[in-house]
């Protein structure tokens, strides 16, 4: 088993995609697993999901896991595969459930 640590992350955090906020809370998580760098997930009511769809792609993670993948359409492009969630995640890591997590290379994750 990894050791992986669920917190409360402190302040604000945003998504910003094409020009545009998609998402601002103040209730994110950080997810820190093992020597990775940590990643923040954002409750899903906090997030414009106007402006994603659920794309074909799963992955599984012998510790979360199964992912759901998401896109992010902007006025001028499709980003695939930008978004994850995993709806119904192992036990111990419940508190993601229905949270979404973001690729950083994708969009921009900024804390305020």
């Amino acid at each position: 088993m990894t050791d992986i640590t669920i917190k409360p992350a402190t302040g604000t955090w945003v998504i910003r995609a094409g020009g545009a906020v998609l998402a601002e809370t103040n209730a994110a998580l950080e997810l820190i697993e093992e020597d990775r760098a940590p990643v923040i997930y954002f409750p899903r009511g906090d997030v414009a999901m106007l402006f994603f769809s659920e794309t074909d792609t799963k992955t599984t993670c012998p510790f979360k896991g199964e992912a759901s993948y998401f896109a992010i359409h902007t006025k001028s492009v499709v980003i695939d595969d930008t978004a994850w969630s995993y709806e119904a995640p192992v036990d111990d890591m419940s508190a993601i459930s229905g949270y979404l997590a973001f690729d950083d290379t994708k969009v921009a994750v900024e804390q305020l």
